[in-house]
């Protein structure tokens, strides 16, 4: 049976899923009571109302900052539905009391997104660059190739990011969202299979997908060594600057997000020995953000999927699931 070309995506939430299609966006949470609730977001781009903003590389940063605005609604309402945010609560809570919860981990949340912007540059731009010196204080002398300084600074960067999500999916919480990871990419399978959407049928699919957002995040990744290294081989003198090197390397973030959605894109579409090789350290990194899930959780990916499937069949696969971990 030919395979159907889906832009449907999707992300992990708290007990629960976010399916997106070109039409609509779902989420479908497990409940306390154990019954399925499914709710609807806007899934509207503003890309649909600003044509420049789908031009390519463009429309890859569009899209990544409404992935992370949307995905952040989602959770805080999965957390809210699910029982998640009052675990703790020992006495039944009133609507305002639960008003003011929601309040409270919105804003919980924002300051998480803060946080994890100071931890990124942290780990990503200033600890590599530390590790060098390190690594200069050593051997006694500095590292004179230019070339070679980058490799290493990079490599380290890669490290310290698989590290990073290798050290998550050993909390308890987490290993849960990997599985419900797991249960979105396997019934995004079993859709394009064209497949009937039962819990048999989904759990014999594979549960690593070429367009998934850990893939986009290794992409970034490999796609910031490459312009990085060009960039301090070009103009050596921002590097031995400190705060001028970090700019230079925020400010290459857009085009970095933007070439690594166009080039998941290309391979989410094609399957041929290069988008393979391209996709290979994503897919092989989702050995560790997705794991096997319970029958629950298929149910809960197939409630979120049947509920964004759009009415009229996709004709090209423009999506990709984001995991924002």
């Amino acid at each position: 049976m030919a395979n159907k070309y889906t832009s449907i995506g999707g992300q992990a939430l708290i007990e629960g899923i976010m399916m997106k299609s070109t039409e609509k966006t779902a989420i479908a949470v497990r409940l306390p009571d154990k019954s399925i609730d499914v709710s609807y977001m806007n899934g509207k781009s503003v890309r649909e109302k600003y044509k420049i903003l789908a031009l390519p590389i463009v429309r890859g940063v569009v899209g990544f900052v409404e992935s992370m605005l949307q995905g952040y609604k989602a959770l805080s309402i999965s957390a809210e539905k699910s029982g998640f945010a009052d675990e703790e609560a020992a006495a039944p809570k009133t609507e305002e009391q639960k008003k003011k919860d929601s309040q409270f981990l919105n804003v919980v949340m924002v300051i998480g997104v803060v946080l994890g912007v100071v931890l990124a540059l942290g780990l990503f731009m200033y600890l590599p660059r530390l590790c060098v010196s390190g690594i200069e204080w050593l051997i006694g002398g500095d590292i004179t190739s230019k070339l070679l300084r980058s490799v290493i600074e990079q490599a380290l960067k890669m490290t310290i990011f698989v590290g990073y999500v290798m050290l998550v999916s050993l909390m308890k919480d987490i290993k849960r969202v990997y599985m419900y990871h797991g249960a979105e990419h396997k019934t995004i399978f079993c859709y394009e299979k064209g497949l009937e959407l039962t819990v048999e049928n989904v759990r014999r699919q594979k549960r690593f997908h070429p367009r998934c957002g850990t893939s986009f995040m290794i992409l970034m990744i490999l796609i910031s060594v490459i312009l990085s290294t060009v960039l301090q081989m070009i103009f050596p003198s921002i590097y031995s600057i400190a705060w001028l090197w970090t700019i230079a390397k925020v400010l290459l973030v857009p085009l970095t997000c933007g070439i690594g959605f166009e080039v998941l894109k290309f391979c989410g579409k094609y399957d041929n020995f290069i988008t393979r090789i391209i996709s290979a350290p994503g897919m092989w990194l989702q050995r560790v953000t997705t794991k096997e899930p319970d029958d629950d959780m298929i149910e809960i990916a197939i409630a979120a999927l049947k509920a964004c499937e759009p009415e009229v069949p996709d004709v090209d696969r423009t999506g990709c699931c984001n995991d924002n971990i």
